[in-house]
């Protein structure tokens, strides 16, 4: 098996539970190289890692094919262009980049050098995601006309990371942070749309990043997607909402793989690492082809972070497509930069 060697430029808690597993357990890759830069906790996990105190450092000494930017979206931009600069591939968390503009210059970097750029949108692997994917494709529900997904949370005390809750820092706050996930998905199931119009402010108070927002979007079809998030949510929600002109569709957000990493579960290769629901979360309710109501109760099946790492394997080895490329999450980046605007001028942008 071909061995793609790997350098990680953080091992905080994104580089703990979202990457370092996944690289550990994935035959095809070795986790050369790791950024630490004061302290040596990957030694214990990782010990054949190479700790390095700084990106330069590593660019400069480690044997590595691929770099995990998984730092503070403010330094996403300097860090990506510093590896790709260096000759090496990208993979860079969510959100992107702060702004448009500084996506595309990465998008354009990484084209001229014929190296890849992928953006981890990790949620494309949960489960709740994928259920609401099969929906759609099945087509019980007729043309969608109404959708709303929310990611909410029960957070009513501030962050202590200020590249979070600083509201002077671009990129700052919810809209990017869970925003970025919830377009990303609207993207994925509907395409780019016409327009917007946005409502983002925090409830925390104005000294803090925005930590609520409703966006919704405008298609061209007459398709209207409401993404909506708050850290004041006691009670569950239904994540999604899909409604159609034969049927309706309500999924719960019930993938835990964040929850079970966090506690220490080591995901496997090869087979879902998760185990099948002993409920059902969610509900479809449509008319059949002989206009009979059919209400089923369904449940997802598990999802798989490992599979965002198996894609990026097959592409690299077999030329196979690129997960959530570079250039595609642009298009997720002008919506997060509309929505700003929309709720600043208070008004609906057109984003053709």
């Amino acid at each position: 098996m071909q061995l793609v060697k790997v350098g990680l430029c953080a091992f905080g808690m994104s580089g703990k539970v979202f990457h370092a597993p996944f690289l550990k357990e994935h035959p095809g890759f070795f986790m050369s190289a790791i950024v630490e830069r004061s302290k040596e906790e990957s030694k214990e996990k990782y010990p054949d890692a190479t700790i390095y105190r700084s990106l330069d450092e590593m660019l400069q000494n480690a044997d590595i094919d691929v770099v995990v930017v998984n730092t503070p979206v403010q330094t996403h931009f300097e860090f990506t262009k510093m590896a790709l600069e260096a000759g090496k591939n990208v993979i860079v968390e969510k959100p992107f980049t702060v702004n448009v503009a500084e996506a595309e210059e990465l998008v354009r970097l990484a084209e001229s050098k014929n190296l890849f750029l992928s953006v981890y949108q990790n949620r494309r692997f949960d489960r709740d995601y994928l259920q609401v994917q099969k929906v759609i494709s099945e087509g019980k529900l007729g043309n969608i006309k109404e959708v709303e997904i929310r990611f909410d949370r029960f957070r009513t005390e501030p962050s202590a990371k200020e590249h979070k809750e600083n509201p002077e820092l671009n990129g700052s706050g919810s809209v990017h942070d869970l925003g970025s996930h919830l377009v990303d998905q609207a993207t994925q199931f509907f395409g780019f749309p016409e327009k917007l119009f946005a409502d983002v402010f925090s409830m925390k108070g104005e000294e803090f990043a925005n930590d609520y927002f409703e966006i919704l979007l405008y298609y061209k079809d007459g398709v209207r997607a409401r993404l909506k998030s708050s850290v004041f949510s006691k009670e569950e929600h239904f994540a999604y909402k899909l409604h159609g002109d034969k049927g309706s569709f309500l999924q719960e957000r019930t993938d835990d793989q964040e929850t079970e990493l966090v506690s220490g579960a080591i995901p496997t290769y090869g087979k879902d690492w998760m185990q099948p629901l002993k409920e059902s979360d969610g509900i479809l309710n449509y008319l059949d082809e002989n206009s009979e109501t059919k209400r089923i109760l369904t449940s997802s099946q598990p999802g798989n972070y490992m599979n965002y790492y198996q894609q990026i394997y097959e592409h690299i080895v077999f030329g196979y497509a690129l997960p959530s490329l570079g250039n595609e999450v642009v298009q997720n980046m002008k919506i997060i930069e509309a929505a700003l605007e929309s709720s600043k001028k208070g008004k609906i942008v057109d984003l053709n």
